[in-house]
């Protein structure tokens, strides 16, 4: 493996794990991609809902709820899938299907080369955005350039380490404008429902990602500095939305923090009074100052948002790497719904074919 090109290269989110260890290509191929969702739920075995576990290949989710609405001829609206899943790759998800008179069409029908179900189960309601309990990624990394040994490293060190909990590139757009459009929108711009909402979340994540990098750059993004919290700390429980805090720190919020029971968190920007207070709201409150982001947070505030937290902190569950023969390397691991594969990998260096 050859010497990295740009290793000084500042990716546009700051790493929290030091300079790249590697530079390399992914989506060469979808099979370098794969990611499989782990349901939230079993079916109840009755129902109107047609539950179907299906691979998909080269397609996105949105293409394929329109496929299957075409197969059972239904509307659209009569499918429901947990989470968006991007069309370079390989994907395994769920879809249910609204049958009312519990009459499926011939699954075979539906077979193809880039379309197989695996599963197929009835279920009593229509399956909502979000249930799902994380996704398994399997990632292959090409054209690898950097040394094994500060490769292996890095990739150690965020097992035990963590990485900042980013909202990945693919929440603001394919060329990168929702921000802007979001911009738009709140100047009066119209646009249709489901663009607005795609819009808010946008804003709430470019704003959510300057507190969080303002954090990476202060040396604190996973809750301590010099050995003790920030005062005026929310904390996150993991594994859930709840928060709590602040409260003063302590030796069992040190063993909690420590073992990845609790994590720092930020705002999902909203209507209501921001819950960090002292120096946690004060670095907050900077990292959102200047007029776009001004801008942004009384939008979100006239559409109606709400304050919320998310955590700071993400950790891969079950990291794990081999390197083929080939001299490419595959990562494995699994993250919690909302979480994206894509800030991992950025921890590790320049990753290029990540859109």
């Amino acid at each position: 493996m050859s010497e990295l090109r740009d290793p000084s290269a500042e990716p546009a989110l700051p790493r929290a794990n030091g300079e790249a260890a590697l530079r390399a290509r992914i989506r060469s191929a979808p099979e370098d991609f794969r990611v499989e969702e782990l349901p939230g739920f079993e079916a109840t075995g009755s129902g109107e809902h047609l539950l179907l576990t299906v691979e998909k290949r080269g397609m996105n989710t949105a293409f394929a709820a329109k496929r299957l609405a075409q197969w059972a001829g239904v509307g659209e609206v009569g499918i429901g899938y947990a989470g968006l899943k991007d069309r370079h790759a390989v994907t395994v998800q769920r879809f249910s299907v609204h049958l009312p008179k519990r009459v499926a069409p011939d699954l075979a029908a539906l077979q193809s080369d880039d379309l197989r179900v695996l599963e197929h189960h009835w279920h009593a309601k229509k399956l909502p955005r979000g249930a799902l309990a994380g996704n398994r990624f399997v990632l292959t990394l090409r054209e690898i350039e950097g040394e094994r040994e500060a490769i292996e490293q890095r990739l150690r060190r965020i097992g035990e380490r963590g990485v900042p909990n980013y909202f990945g590139e693919q929440r603001f757009g394919r060329d990168g404008d929702n921000v802007a459009n979001a911009l738009a929108m709140f100047a009066g711009r119209r646009v249709k429902r489901e663009q607005r909402s795609m819009l808010l979340s946008a804003a709430r994540s470019e704003l959510f990602n300057r507190v969080l990098a303002a954090r990476v750059r202060d040396g604190n993004w996973d809750g301590l500095r010099d050995g003790e919290a920030l005062a005026g700390e929310v904390w996150s429980l993991a594994g859930s939305r709840s928060v709590f805090g602040p409260e003063p720190w302590s030796e069992t919020l040190a063993q909690r923090l420590a073992a990845f029971d609790i994590h720092p968190s930020g705002p999902l920007w909203g209507r209501g009074e921001l819950r960090s207070q002292d120096a946690v709201r004060g670095l907050e409150l900077d990292a959102m100052a200047g007029e776009q982001a001004e801008a942004l947070r009384a939008g979100l505030e006239a559409a109606g948002m709400d304050q919320e937290r998310r955590a700071l902190r993400l950790r891969p569950d079950g990291l794990s790497w081999q390197w083929l023969d080939d001299g490419a390397l595959q990562v494995a691991f699994v993250l919690p719904a909302g979480a994206y594969a894509t800030v991992v990998l950025a921890e590790l260096g320049q990753i290029e074919g990540v859109r």
